[in-house]
């Protein structure tokens, strides 16, 4: 599937962040960028980050066959606390590499090299660079110990204590969202296990 950049008839409105490839001369050359909320906005409503303030530097080379590009990124992003759904900040600290090379149409070799048309002579990155920072993020996103909307974690907690009497089965691989700790509650089945002894 094509990116919205390569499909999208209103490519005009993500031209910042067009890289013209053919028109640059061998050798080395820099590209700096600002990312802020206007940046997320711009990408639409699918994406998981709404709001962030982060330098980017693109460091380009160019040979006869090929187009080295290494991102360096570095900020802060915004984004919801998987536990209680409020605003968090993370840091965002990460280096990428891309490498692009000319063909017949638009195509993803791999997670590091791209194909784009000859007749286009350029790259837009906007959303490589989306990819990147998100990558960089934990899949799990929640808040410091302690932290958290206590209106919904305490929602959350009754939530939880419904559910397992309703099914009779309570879920102790779930966290334990009453004191916020983050950690696992001990499992009474396994605990069984332990007292068991291995010949050896």
């Amino acid at each position: 599937m094509q990116p919205f950049f390569v499909r999208d008839k209103k490519v005009g409105k993500y031209s910042k962040y067009n890289i013209p490839l053919r028109s640059l001369e061998d050798g080395k050359h820099e590209f700096t960028y600002q990312l802020t909320d206007e940046y997320f906005k711009l990408l639409g409503e699918d994406t998981d980050i709404k709001k962030g303030s982060l330098d980017v530097v693109v460091s380009l080379k160019k040979t006869a066959t090929t187009f080295e590009l290494n991102f360096v990124i570095a900020g802060k992003v915004k984004v919801p606390c998987d536990r209680c759904l409020d605003e968090m900040i993370m840091d965002v600290d990460t280096k990428s590499r891309l490498i692009v090379k000319f063909g017949n149409e638009y195509s993803e070799e791999s997670d590091e090299i791209v194909i784009i048309p000859e007749e286009d002579g350029q790259i837009n990155i906007s959303w490589f660079l989306y990819e990147f920072i998100a990558l960089s993020l934990p899949m799990k996103k929640v808040h410091p110990q302690g932290e958290c909307n206590k209106t919904m974690t305490s929602k959350l907690k009754r939530h939880k204590t419904s559910s397992s009497d309703e099914d009779g089965d309570d879920n102790d691989d779930e966290m334990d969202l009453d004191d916020d700790s983050g950690e696992a509650s001990s499992d009474s089945r396994w605990d069984a296990l332990k007292d068991l002894q291995f010949e050896e």
